[in-house]
């Protein structure tokens, strides 16, 4: 175990170096002026050799990327060009916004899709197990942006069930900061539910077929005694660790939702970054979501690691 958890940590921090490089190289190392491509052709040669100062862009490549890599480290991000504040602070201000409709769309899709996975796995080829399957292919089918289109102009606009794009900070009411956020959230969920759906009916259909299911009859237990006390256990490794997953994609998996129900979270801040061709804020952006990724990523193979002793990895071997 011990072995397993350094070799995973080691990974992340590779996986992290690496995708440093990328973005750097990407962003500030490939043919062209990066100074001339935040500002513009209608930035004076002035202000473009103090930006080009600022970057270190007279500077030979590694030398700049190790200086960048050294103050990211030390939590010095650098000042966006758009916004003029600091980028972490930027970050750290509309990660909650995030963290929020990511939490929230879980808790709604999350019993849904428990309810009917299971069922549909306990039910395999009856009507609702093909009801489960169509919810699946919708699921999958759906664009996200034309649900949130179609949700924000009928449930909002036409109903006047929701408040209009925008968010609202807790200090104006817990209640209408919730509001604000139920209808983004809830069509974040109805994208996720197919997928855990698929996920959860796909573990419980393995549980079931374990060896240990048939010993559970041989021993008197009633089906529904058998499922929830064995299979149950049994089939949750994967949600479980699916789940965290998906938490960590929703943050960079949210951007056109925050950009059509106007939410100042991460993902609207990196579209920002992007479309004003601000450099040193897309650079922190998208390293700060790579680096939540990989964490949770890691946590979740711990965790499954932890919840499946079983399981083995690399070579280890159980006793």
């Amino acid at each position: 175990m011990v072995k397993y958890t350094i070799n995973r940590l080691v990974s992340g921090v590779v996986v992290l170096f690496v995708i440093s490089l990328i973005t750097f190289f990407v962003l500030t190392v490939i043919p062209g002026d990066a100074a001339l491509l935040s500002l513009g052709t209608d930035a004076t040669p002035e202000r473009l050799e103090a930006l080009r100062e600022s970057m270190g862009l007279n500077q030979p490549w590694y030398e700049r990327y190790f200086s960048w890599l050294t103050h990211f480290l030390a939590g010095n991000w650098g000042n966006s060009l758009f916004f003029g504040e600091d980028v972490l602070t930027l970050i750290m201000q509309r990660l909650m916004i995030t963290v929020s409709l990511a939490v929230l769309s879980l808790l709604l899709a999350i019993p849904v899709a428990a309810i009917i996975g299971i069922f549909s796995a306990l039910y395999q080829d009856k009507w609702i197990d093909r009801l489960a399957r169509t919810v699946m292919q919708l699921g999958d089918a759906i664009p996200q942006f034309w649900l949130a289109l179609i949700f924000l102009v009928f449930f909002s606009g036409k109903l006047g069930w929701f408040p209009v794009p925008g968010f609202i900070p807790v200090e104006e009411g817990w209640w209408r900061s919730l509001h604000s956020l139920l209808l983004p959230s809830i069509v974040v969920a109805i994208g996720l539910i197919g997928y855990l759906i698929r996920i959860i009916r796909s573990s419980m259909l393995s549980a079931l077929e374990q060896d240990f299911m048939l010993m559970t009859r041989v021993n008197g237990l009633s089906p529904a005694q058998a499922v929830f006390k064995y299979a149950l256990r049994s089939a949750v490794i994967a949600p479980v660790t699916t789940i965290l997953m998906q938490l960590a994609g929703l943050l960079a998996g949210t951007v056109l939702v925050e950009s059509i129900f106007a939410l100042p979270g991460v993902g609207r801040l990196l579209l920002v970054a992007v479309e004003q061709r601000d450099i040193i804020l897309l650079q922190g952006t998208v390293m700060f979501i790579t680096g939540v990724v990989v964490c949770v990523n890691f946590l979740a193979d711990i965790l499954y690691r932890v919840i499946n002793p079983m399981i083995q990895f690399g070579g280890e071997r159980n006793a």
